[in-house]
């Protein structure tokens, strides 16, 4: 039976040391940092299959145009547990957590390009996007970024919203196609251009790989075409006030969802 529970001794921030050398390989936060987050504001959240810590969820206090929220850092999960739920019951925690010391909203970010977080933050936990960053970490050497720019997507999860709390579905009947895929004679996924128009439409859909890890490997030249590609199109989908609301997956490829951001349930908080 796997709990799930808050973080708050130093022996714990050095389980999470462990467990963050092990899924980076790379050297773990120092856990003088994330024990002094936890004392204020922040919170870490552990997953553990008896006495062993095998996932955790990190965040601290952040602050921007004087709102507070909580800015979840880092999620981690053993190689042995992914695809069991484990990512969405830490998140849930964390809002559970979050919520009682008063926050209203969390942010986070990760590659868009890996879709396997994008259907956890969007699909299922009801997270938004509407802010794309180049390049936000700079150069990263770690086995999952080393190669290419950071680019990532910024998730806002509205946690006492109805949108969340009530699981609304946005309106996303037959979204316009910005791209669509096709497939070399390696079987290795191309972005093709649709037509270009004016963005009108009340949805639009965005094609991306199914396995970019994968494509990575087998083609740099090809990831870095889908990465400028895909940045050039976000992009213009939330300048043009768009947010991506859900990730499709479908058996060759998966694809986003946008829809206009003031279409949302973000307010009428329910605590």
């Amino acid at each position: 039976m796997i709990i799930i529970r808050d973080l708050k001794t130093i022996e714990e921030m050095e389980q999470v040391q462990e467990l963050e050398c092990k899924v980076w390989e790379m050297p773990p936060t120092p856990t003088h940092q994330t024990l002094t987050a936890v004392k204020n504001g922040g919170i870490m959240v552990g997953a553990f299959d008896g006495s062993r810590l095998i996932g955790f969820s990190y965040g601290f206090a952040g602050f921007r145009d004087g709102k507070s929220y909580l800015c979840s850092h880092m999620l981690g999960i053993d190689e042995d547990y992914r695809s069991h739920g484990i990512g969405e019951k830490l998140k849930l925690k964390q809002r559970e957590i979050a919520i009682t010391k008063g926050y209203d909203s969390m942010h986070w970010t990760y590659d868009p390009l890996e879709t396997r977080n994008g259907y956890l933050n969007l699909t299922k936990l009801n997270g938004i996007c509407d802010t794309y960053v180049e390049n936000c970490y700079g150069e990263m050497k770690n086995v999952f970024n080393q190669g290419l720019p950071s680019d990532r997507f910024e998730v806002h999860w509205h946690l006492t919203s109805r949108y969340v709390v009530e699981k609304h579905l946005p309106k996303m009947e037959r979204p316009a196609a910005i791209n669509t895929i096709s497939f070399n004679e390696e079987g290795l996924p191309v972005y093709v251009a649709d037509i270009e128009e004016d963005l009108n439409h009340p949805a639009y859909s965005l094609t991306v790989p199914k396995d970019f890890q994968a494509l990575k490997a087998a083609s740099q030249p090809l990831a870095m075409d889908w990465r400028i590609q895909t940045r050039t199109q976000f992009q213009r989908l939330f300048e043009a006030g768009y947010a991506t609301v859900r990730l499709q997956p479908n058996e060759t490829h998966n694809s986003y969802i946008f829809v206009k951001k003031d279409t949302l349930a973000l307010g009428g908080e329910t605590k």
